[in-house]
């Protein structure tokens, strides 16, 4: 049986922020409305990577942007922190 801690339940709710981040960015560069920054992005895609590169791919949005880059080396980091503190 799988144990949710307080740890699962606050990067569940990051990626799932990031996620919202970048649909409401699409959302508001399609109607011409105000933006999120895109340091305000990159710092939520930090801490909630997989929401945020699943942000990108659905609502086809930052893909091009050279500093989006850094979203799949954030998930890769994070992967390997959860699989090093898991085997610890």
């Amino acid at each position: 049986m799988v144990q949710i801690t307080l740890l699962m339940v606050v990067g569940i709710a990051l990626n799932f922020a990031s996620l919202l981040m970048f649909g409401m960015d699409k959302l508001n560069s399609m109607r011409g409305a105000r933006r999120i920054p895109e340091s305000q992005l990159l710092l939520v895609s930090f801490f909630g990577p997989f929401g945020a590169y699943a942000g990108m791919l659905f609502f086809r949005h930052k893909t091009r942007k050279a500093k989006f880059i850094l979203v799949p080396i954030f998930m890769l980091l994070q992967l390997l922190l959860i699989i090093y503190f898991h085997f610890i």
